[in-house]
């Protein structure tokens, strides 16, 4: 199976997003500093300011990893062959961006309105209405009927809503990721 996501920039900035998410799930977006997630880091505030120059940027960066992880499969799929198996790997590793991106989803719900304010906040959320006519594309064809494409649609939706519903309550992982799957499968048909 070939990789449909790009690696990792860096460990530090990596880094740097996660102590922000922790910080921000402890303290709130609009009362954590640059300089407290500095000190969590254990790196001057210029060491931080080298990978993000604000809280924004820590955001916008969560959205652009997404974007680049969701860009990047729908690429693949897009010169794979149109069959039940591409489609069952597209909705597997679709369902292993949202797996790994839970927390970040979690956060941009939590905080909605305060990433609206940001600079280009409302376009960001705009942009995941592309990428999901995007993923429905290569999920059932660009002229599919209406009924294939609404239904694909719940189903890459469903796929979103139940991973971060029930990964606050669940231990095995990968039990959720096949539920999760067959409920997609079924949802498209």
């Amino acid at each position: 199976m070939d990789d449909a996501g790009p690696k990792p920039r860096t460990d530090t900035r990596a880094r740097v997003q996660q102590v922000a998410l922790e910080l921000f799930a402890e303290r709130g977006y609009e009362k954590t500093s640059l300089r407290e997630i500095a000190e969590r880091l254990g790196v001057t505030k210029a060491a931080l300011y080298y990978h993000f120059k604000s809280k924004e940027d820590i955001v916008h960066s969560f959205t652009d990893d997404y974007f680049t992880e969701f860009d990047a499969l729908v690429a693949w799929a897009r010169e794979q062959p149109r069959s039940e198996a591409t489609r069952q790997q597209v909705l597997d590793r679709y369902v292993g961006i949202v797996l790994a991106g839970h927390e970040v989803f979690r956060f941009l719900e939590q905080n909605r309105a305060s990433v609206e304010t940001m600079h280009g906040g409302k376009d960001r959320f705009a942009h995941f209405r592309d990428r999901l006519d995007d993923l429905v594309d290569v999920l059932v064809g660009s002229g599919a009927p209406l009924r294939d494409r609404v239904r694909a649609s719940t189903a890459v939706i469903a796929v979103g809503a139940t991973c971060r519903f029930y990964l606050q309550q669940i231990e095995d992982r990968d039990k959720l990721r096949a539920i999760v799957l067959e409920m997609a499968n079924d949802l498209i048909g």
